[in-house]
């Protein structure tokens, strides 16, 4: 039996809108895939390029816990619960969406786009309160280690969510190795790679692919060039 799942970057669904330039590694909109619709709890995960003062008019979620990691530039959210922010790279923002929730998000600037990964998660329990909740990075501290990003626990580095799930970012030199040993007995990991060269575990992976692993206790990690990396850990079963 498999216990991976390699989604290379050419692989991915695309849509071009014009304002938005969207890659979905996993099922979304009018892409459907049935054999990519999620990975374990991991429902969504989005590779959006969105146009100068351009974005996502207002919309509704409910019972899910949506990550936003801006690349570049700059995204203006605005939602039912009355936040209004500015979130940019080395942000990183999290929605429970919970009983129900509207927002919008667009690019605030006329003069450069906007790059961002969102991330849909399915919680481990439905109709909450809805939340927001937004912190800022340092990137030294990803610099050849792994920074967390996200926790199920609101004391922890990062962003919490309404799930059993880790995230971390790594930026390596080439040549770097890490070792990341899963937390919890049961999950996976969905590695996605941002720029660069990356082996976890013996499999190659290259600039925007998505590499998914379970029945694992750990991960051996080596950048093969200079690497940037995202590193999704999630319950399987939820």
């Amino acid at each position: 039996m498999s216990t991976t799942v390699l989604h290379k970057a050419d692989t991915r669904g695309h849509a071009d809108h014009g304002w938005l330039n969207a890659y979905h590694s996993f099922s979304f909109a009018s892409w459907y895939n049935p054999e990519r619709v999620q990975f374990g709890a991991l429902r969504v995960l989005n590779d959006d390029t969105v146009a100068a003062g351009m974005g996502f008019g207002t919309h509704p979620h409910d019972n899910m816990e949506i990550i936003t990691i801006p690349l570049e530039g700059d995204l203006a959210h605005k939602d039912s619960m009355g936040n209004t922010e500015i979130i940019k790279n080395g942000d990183v923002q999290v929605m429970s969406a919970g009983t129900g929730v509207k927002h919008s998000e667009f690019n605030p600037n006329e003069d450069q786009r906007t790059k961002l990964l969102q991330i849909w998660v399915f919680p481990n329990k439905r109709d909450v309160e809805p939340r927001y909740q937004q912190v800022t990075l340092n990137p030294e501290e990803r610099k050849n280690k792994l920074q967390q990003i996200l926790s199920p626990n609101a004391e922890d580095e990062g962003v919490w969510i309404h799930q059993d799930a880790w995230f971390h970012l790594g930026k390596f030199d080439k040549g770097v190795t890490a070792t990341y040993d899963l937390k919890k007995e049961g999950n996976g990991v969905y590695a996605f790679i941002l720029s660069g060269n990356l082996t976890i575990n013996g499999q190659e992976l290259e600039t925007r692919d998505g590499f998914g692993i379970w029945d694992v206790t750990a991960l051996d990690i080596e950048a093969t060039s200079d690497a940037e990396f995202l590193l999704m850990e999630i319950p399987m079963k939820h």
